[in-house]
This record gives C-alpha cells, structure tokens and sequence, in this order.
C-alpha cells in the first residue's frame, strides 16, 4: 500500500507501541530511508539497500516493520507491503501480489501498460493483472517478466520501501522472485526490508541466508527485552500499583518476549490480580495458559458465537474477506457484525469496516487454526474452497483448501484439482500443480480418467523433476485408458526429457516403436519425425545411410501430399532433410532450397514451428538456424536467433528444451 497515496492504513491498523531496545534497528532504517531520499533527489545510480530483521515469534518483528511503514511514510515514500501466511503457502505469487496489485491498480491504464511492456502476458498473470491463457508458462520467464515490472514500477514510483513479513511462510514462487530482487535491490531506488522467525526459513531460502553470513547488509537479530525495559512494558499498564518484584517475575515467566509479555498483562487484568508481590507466584500458570491460547483460553476469552467466526477468520488466514468468512462460520451478517466488533476490541483482528480483515499478530491466528479440532478442520477447509469458489476466487487460491480435504472418491473434487493444476501452470508454478495433482490421484478419480491425469501430473513435473516426468509418463503409456491423442504427447515428452538427459538412443527408439503402434495420420508422423530429430543429434549411429534414406523418402512422401506447402509435418521434415544433407556435405543451392521451403516467404517461421511451439520445442526452430549457419547464410540465422530472445510466453514443452542437446 502506498503511503504516499493512502493513509488509512495506519488508521486502520492498532496503535503502534513503543519499541524498547530496538534503537539501533529505528536507527539504521532512519538512516536507509533518509539515504534513499537524499540519493533519489541526487540523481544516484546505486540508490537501494536492504535491511534483514529475524528473531523469534513475538520479538517485535512486524511492529518494527510497522515502523518502518511510518518512518517512510513521513517522508512521502511510495510503501509495498506483504505478509506471507502460514496456511497460504500454497498459493503461488501470493505474497508477490499483495507487494505489487495494489500499486499497479492505482496507475492508469496507460501507466500499467507502460510498467508491464512486452511482458504483460507473461507476468501479468502471476501478479493477477491478466487471466491465464492456459498455456503453461515458463517459471524462468515469469520471474524475467517480474523483474521487468518492479524495475518500472521503482523508475515510476521512486522511491519505493518494501516490507516483506513473516517470509519463513512465503510461497516457494514468491519465495524464489524475492531472492532475485534481494541482490538487484542497489540498483534501484527500492528499500527492501524483510522480517522472519529464526530457524524456520525454508531451505530453499539459501540467498537470504548468504546475505545474514555475508553481513554486508543490515542484519537485525531480535532478542527478548532485558528485565529494565519489560519494567516499562508492566507500568505502561499498571503505572501506580506495579511493585518491583512483580515486575521481573513477568520478565521471568516471559523471557522478555514483547507479545508474551503483553498477553500475561492482559490476562492478569482480565483476572483481576493486583501486581503485587503476594500474586507473583500465580503469574507462571497465567504465563502458561496466556501462551499456550489453546480452545479453552478463546472461549472463555470471546465467547461461542465470536470464537467461531475467529476460528473462520484463521482458515482464510490473511486478507479475509468478511462475507466469506461469515459463510464458513455459518452465521448471519448481523451476527458476525458483533463477532468482528468484539475481535477489534479484543485486538485480535483489524481492517477496514467492509474487509479486508488481518490477524494483528500471526500467533493469533496460528493459536485459533490450531484451536479447531482436526475432524471439524477437514470439514473448515471443504466449506472454505467451496465458499471462495462461490464468491468468485480463482481455484489458484481456493484449491489449497481442498489440498486439505479428505480424498473420498469425488469426481467433482479432482476436476476441481485439475482445473487448479492448469491454472498454476498457466502463471508458471509447476510445484504448485503437482500438489494439486497429488491429491487428484489420491482422491482417486475414475478409471477413465485416471491415466490422463498421471499424463498431466507427468507434463507438470517436465520443467522441475526429469526422473517423475520419466516414470510418470510410463505409468501413463502403460495405462490402456489412455487416449491415442494423448498417446503421442506422451510419448513426444518422454522422448524430450530422455534427450535432455543424454539418452539420445532411447528417445529415438521409444518415438519410433510409438509410431509404429500408431495409426497413419497426423499423430503417427509427429513422432516419425521426432525420431529423426533425436537421431540427427546422436555422435554414432548404426545405420546412418539407412536413416538418411529413410528421412529423404518421408520428406518427399509428406510434400508430394502437401501441394500448398502449408503442411506443418511437411515442412519440419524437410527443414531435418536440409540438416541431413548439410552433415554430408550436399550442396548448398540444394540445402537451402530445402530449408527455405520450412519457412514462411519472408523468412519467418511458421506458427507451429516457432520456438514456442509445444509440438515440437526448440530443437527444430534451432536446427534451422544452425543449418543457416553451415551453410553461410549468417543474416537469416541471426533473425531466427533474435526472434527465440523476444520477450514472449514460454510454454513448459519448450521451456524444457533449454537443457536441449543443440545448446
């Protein structure tokens, strides 16, 4: 959100407290912000910094990103804010969207394209600015295309602070976008300040850890208040009546945690305890029971009817959505009207009157998930997918919801899966369908489906794990139910994964022994002229002349059928008799006859052909190029080339090729 733009949000957020012991922290991003501002002004090149605050569950981690929030405020800064949640890791980009959607949404429409540029249709989706094709997207492509838009976005909006919270419960994607950014954040006029708990960053985090182990940025680890300022802390709610003993026996009891500390004072508040010496002894078992915040701490706290919308309010987790979280709770508007006005006055929720509301402190939220009983929380999350669906969501975010579910046998529930799965891929989040694949096989779905969903949970891993991809699409062609169609795309994919792990000889014979189970037509000849394309790349052959021959009369079969010279096929086999006759030496009037006939007549090539093409990938387009190159025709490889690095939607076929045996 921007605080140059909207204020309300710290309106609408609880009181900032007083940080004690944090002087050194407030002063180094007094100093960061105070830097960006001067250099900006100054026109700097190295303009960005970053600052690193970690620390156990209620140091004062998201308080001092709140004050981060308010120190950039004053000084008219452009602020991006996100918190990651514990139940939404399974929501690729989400936390990436709640740092960029808002601040793209106030651009105008010219401002927006502007900052997406050529990369609209890439990244758009992932940020939630443009409905997937359904194409599956490259992953590397996507963060390419994200880069893009956070360089224009900081060049238009400059200077920007970003604070990123609780980033141990980030979306791997977001996760792995955010880790790029850390190290390119010199280069702009962008403060990055992200906060996590100690010892629970994922291991895919190894970037932010280097940047801790480096110590060339500002690296804040918080440590409980020592027994002076958690003095402090008990006179700022006792101020006339707090004795000394009573005083450090709260540090004791609480470590010197700030929210621990905070919720035993409340909890002797609630109970009526004077603090005094004679009631120090009771303060370990309220110490307990305030920390422990477990089913019977909440109902005797808010009561049936609040209790339940709370616990609601913790299935969505972040950003909830009132009437949603109304709907899961099963209560009238009316009466989650009073359950919310009690939850602010308990501080235990905040937002605007209409939503969306959030947790103050993420331990609140943990306490209340956890609080639901295991049977009732699988049923939670089924009404929770079904509600979000009804209201409107993407199955993006509501399939982590069904994640969590119960397989009964649904057929309903594994569409639901599958139709998520097509939507990860679409924003370029392979990991993110594989989950939602999983749990289709598992539910399990009918017999007739079942070996088209092992195909699309083996094309779903083709970007993130050959070895699955390998034994997946097995299974699938194993699998009697599958259909022929389906057949030669699984086949044309093993056979890729296969060369891309050197096994050039067995993605030649498994396309070939294919293609000869395979009725004539269109699906039989794609695979015919894959096998040609994995053996023009194997360094020995048994038969070279025998294949050479073979290749020549199929090229001259499918142009003979082809009169237009439209045909796809057609045109691929004579682009690979072209290379062919290039290795031999043939002469070159002839080679780029052939070649030339591949393409469109200005040179281009064909849509089914392009680098782009799931059909073929990128072997093709590149053996085209490279028989240019041969045979001297360096200004046309040059235009090929230059077309395969515009900025463009990857599919996850070609994508794959990147490991391909021509690079």
């Amino acid at each position: 959100m921007s605080e140059r733009e909207n204020g309300q949000e710290a309106d609408e957020a609880p009181a900032l407290p007083r940080l004690y012991e944090r002087e050194a922290a407030i002063g180094a991003a007094k100093a960061a912000i105070d830097t960006l501002g001067r250099q900006f002004a100054a026109g700097g090149i190295e303009l960005g910094s970053l600052l690193l605050y970690s620390g156990k569950p209620g140091l004062g981690k998201t308080s001092m990103l709140r004050q981060v929030r308010m120190l950039a405020g004053r000084e008219g800064l452009t602020v991006l804010s996100g918190r990651a949640g514990e139940q939404r890791g399974n929501e690729p980009y989400y936390l990436l969207r709640q740092l960029l959607l808002p601040e793209l949404l106030r651009l105008d429409p010219e401002q927006r394209r502007e900052v997406l540029g050529p990369w609209h249709e890439v990244a758009g989706p992932a940020i939630g600015l443009a409905v997937p094709s359904g194409e599956a997207a490259d992953p590397q492509s996507v963060r390419v295309g994200l880069d893009y838009v956070m360089t224009q976005l900081a060049r238009l909006r400059a200077p920007l602070v970003m604070l990123v919270d609780d980033l141990q419960w980030a979306d791997l994607e977001s996760l792995g976008w955010l880790e790029s950014f850390a190290q390119r954040c010199p280069e702009l006029p962008v403060l990055l300040a992200v906060a996590w708990r100690s010892g629970e960053l994922p291991e895919q985090a190894q970037a932010f850890r280097a940047l801790v182990a480096g110590n060339s940025h500002q690296h804040q680890e918080f440590q409980g208040l020592q027994p002076k300022a958690t003095e402090k802390l008990v006179r700022e709610v006792f101020p006339e009546t707090a004795e000394d003993s009573f005083c450090r026996q709260v540090w004791a009891v609480t470590d010197g945690n700030p929210f621990l500390v905070n919720a035993l004072l409340a909890k002797v508040r609630e109970s009526g305890i004077e603090p005094v010496h004679e009631n120090v002894l009771l303060l370990h078992d309220l110490a307990a029971e305030a920390q422990g915040m477990d089913r019977e701490y909440w109902l005797g706290k808010l009561g049936v009817n609040t209790f339940n919308f709370a616990q609601a309010a913790a299935m969505l987790n972040t950003q909830i959505a009132i009437p949603v979280a109304t709907r899961i709770a099963g209560m009238t508007p009316a009466a989650a009207a009073e359950a919310i006005a009690e939850l602010r006055r308990q501080q235990v929720l905040y937002g605007p009157a209409d939503g969306p509301l959030e947790f103050v402190h993420p331990l609140l939220a943990t306490s209340l998930y956890k609080s639901i009983r295991l049977g009732m929380r699988t049923a939670m999350h089924g009404k929770a997918a079904q509600e979000l669906e009804h209201a409107g969501r993407p199955l993006m975010e509501s399939s982590r919801h069904l994640l969590e579910t119960h397989p009964e046998g649904d057929p309903e529930v594994v569409a639901k899966l599958r139709r998520a799965a097509r939507e990860h891929l679409a924003v370029g989040a392979p990991d993110a369908a594989v989950r939602c694949l999983d749990r289709a096989l598992a539910e399990p779905p009918e017999d007739e489906d079942r070996a088209e969903v092992i195909y699309e949970l083996g094309c779903a891993t083709l970007l993130t794990d050959p070895v699955s991809t390998v034994n997946q699409l097995r299974l699938a062609l194993d699998d009697p139910g599958l259909s022929s169609g389906l057949r030669v795309d699984a086949t044309f994919r093993l056979s890729e994964v296969l060369a891309h792990s050197g096994q050039l000889v067995a993605a030649a014979e498994v396309t070939l022994a294919e293609a000869e189970r395979t009725a004539p037509g269109p699906g039989r000849t794609r695979l015919q002229v894959a096998h040609f394309i994995w053996a023009a790349f194997q360094r020995e052959e048994a038969d070279g002349p025998a294949r050479s021959a073979r290749l020549a009369q199929l090229s001259a079969e499918l142009t003979a059928a082809d009169p237009a010279g439209d045909d796809l096929y057609a045109r691929a086999a004579r682009a690979l008799r072209a290379w062919d006759l290039t290795l031999q030496g043939a002469d070159v009037t002839q080679v780029l006859a052939l070649v030339d006939s591949a393409l469109l007549p200005d040179g281009r090539l064909p849509e089914g052909l392009g680098w782009t093409s799931s059909v073929w990938g990128l072997e093709l387009p590149g053996i085209i190029g490279l028989t240019y190159i041969y045979t001297d025709r360096l200004d046309r490889a040059e235009k090929l080339f230059e077309e395969a690095i515009r900025p463009s939607r990857w599919r996850a076929g070609a994508a794959a090729t990147s490991a391909s045996p021509i690079s």
